[in-house]
């Protein structure tokens, strides 16, 4: 596969695993944009690989966490405030994006990776560099948290 088949039909993928990994809605472009030229410089080793998206996830990652560590995250002004608070609705996927925030990166990305990307453990592993049981672990205690998580359930009772 070609890199430009690659990113014509993954990129709309890794664009939401990179919010869903937890990265600013501002900079999700960016973070996208700076994988694929480490992709670009590198596909020939990923275009042979038997799972590029292990490759490619990882990459991901990596600059993802690249762009934390360098960036400020204090406040940001607004000039505008709404006149009440919002209503947290669990049906919508902003709750799911706020309960994946209240989580360790370390379990927010094995489930991102998991349910969202659609990777094997293994690939996972890969993509993350840590063991395939530590991929099971994080995954089950990252389950066990959305699971009883109040924000998640209509009522705000325990799931």
């Amino acid at each position: 596969m070609e890199l430009a088949e690659y990113v014509a039909a993954r990129r709309t993928a890794l664009v939401r695993s990179a919010v869903l990994l937890g990265c600013p809605e501002a900079d999700v472009e960016d973070v996208v944009q700076a994988t694929l030229l480490r992709c670009h410089r590198q596909w020939r080793r990923i275009g042979r690989a038997e799972r590029p998206d292990a490759y490619v996830y990882r990459m991901l990652v990596n600059v993802l966490r690249d762009a934390r560590a360098r960036r400020w995250n204090a406040e940001h002004p607004t000039s505008d405030l709404p006149d009440e608070a919002r209503e947290h609705d669990p049906t919508t996927g902003l709750a799911v994006r706020a309960a994946l925030a209240r989580m360790p990166a370390e379990q927010r990305d094995v489930l991102v990776l998991r349910y969202y990307a659609d990777l094997s453990e293994a690939d996972i592993a890969a993509a993350l560099d840590i063991a395939p049981g530590t991929v099971k672990s994080r995954a089950s205690r990252a389950l066990a948290a959305l699971a009883s998580d109040s924000s998640l359930t209509p009522d705000g009772s325990h799931g």
